[in-house]
């Protein structure tokens, strides 16, 4: 079968006819229909999150269970599934305490590319082929463990299903979870790409009154709007710390999104935050990157920073809510698929999505 393989870093991805193994006890293995091409995939590539090469990439996806193992309850042959990156564990501090974001094992995992007994199921040429955590989506099928494939109603496209499974749920849940914002406050995203759609949509569901789009492309601030922005600032052409001031009378947001990973962009939005408001950091830093703070506004302006990491969801639970505010209209996924590649596409994929083409470009198995 045909997968997508990074075999170096900062190179472009193989198609490669690699061989997959049967799902073991408690696996699953899936027939991709549809993946996302996520910015988490291309810090695969360029090294941000480091992961064992050989690998196949891919972590946005959805499909139909094909083969089940020994053990396997929750699936069956024919389900509809979206897959989940982060499995937790349900055993360590966080699981117990309601974060399975942070599950202890699920990160330790991430770090392997294996399957949760630390080996893999996927080989190219009797060598030893790892997996973006726990899914592997650039492939036409995968194997993943069954906390990994999420049962989802059979109505939704799988093009637009996939993108649950990541953008989706870490923006939307970074509004709702983590901010948890009430309704009739103000709201600034910095950053517009598949992730801050969704935090724009997000807020928009969430009832702020004034949702403040960053960007510096036009063409996506505008299409922005859509998604429920209320006003937009060009980064390239304002500053937009004081644009974002003069917006909301002087005082800031109440929350402010960072959704880019650049530490510039954090301060931004940080400064542009209230007096005793929120600034959540959705996107993903370089490991040695380093945030500066004035120290002293911290308790003079009492303001809170934190991170988001998945949304601070629950895949089981948030996969088939999500869908269900999809199916009622309430949530768009549609709009947020851009352009539909091949996996033979996969690098012009890729190289659209940094350039800032695409919202979300999305690669559909025939």
């Amino acid at each position: 079968m045909k997968a997508a393989v990074l075999h170096q870093y900062g190179q472009e991805l193989k198609i490669e006819n690699v061989d997959l193994e049967e799902p073991r006890k408690g696996e699953v293995r899936v027939k991709m229909k549809a993946a996302g091409v996520c910015h988490s995939d291309q810090h695969v590539i360029d090294l941000t999150l480091p992961l064992p090469v050989p690998i196949i990439l891919g972590h946005e996806g959805a499909g139909v269970v094909d083969a089940v193992g020994e053990g396997v309850t929750s699936v069956k042959v024919g389900d509809h599934v979206a897959l989940n990156w982060v499995p937790s564990c349900t055993k360590c501090y966080y699981c117990r305490t309601g974060r399975p974001d942070m599950c202890d094992e699920a990160a330790k995992i991430s770090a392997m590319g294996t399957m949760l007994d630390g080996t893999t199921r996927f080989s190219l040429n009797g060598r030893k082929v790892y997996q973006f955590p726990l899914t592997g989506t650039f492939s036409e099928y995968t194997v993943v463990p069954e906390s990994s494939a999420i049962p989802i109603r059979e109505d939704v496209p799988f093009e637009y299903a996939a993108l649950v499974g990541c953008c989706v749920i870490t923006g939307v849940g970074a509004v709702t979870n983590t901010a948890k914002v009430e309704p009739g406050s103000t709201v600034a995203v910095i950053g517009s790409g598949g992730v801050g759609f969704n935090v724009i949509q997000g807020a928009s569901l969430a009832g702020a009154k004034q949702i403040i789009a960053i960007d510096i492309l036009d063409d996506k601030l505008e299409k922005t709007k859509t998604f429920g922005a209320t006003h937009t600032v060009n980064a390239k052409e304002k500053d937009p710390v004081r644009e974002v001031q003069k917006l909301t009378d002087g005082l800031g947001v109440d929350y402010a999104f960072e959704v880019i990973g650049r530490p510039e962009t954090m301060e931004q939005a940080y400064m542009m935050t209230r007096k005793t408001g929120q600034t959540i950091v959705v996107g993903v830093a370089k490991p040695n990157d380093k945030l500066s703070i004035n120290a002293f506004s911290l308790p003079f302006q009492s303001k809170t920073i934190t991170g988001s990491w998945l949304g601070q969801g629950n895949p089981a639970v948030d996969y088939p809510k999500l869908l269900d505010l999809n199916a009622t209209g309430k949530l768009q996924l549609e709009p947020l698929v851009s352009k539909v590649y091949s996996l033979d596409q996969i690098n012009v994929a890729f190289e659209d999505l940094k350039s800032g083409k695409n919202i979300r470009g999305v690669i559909r198995f025939e």
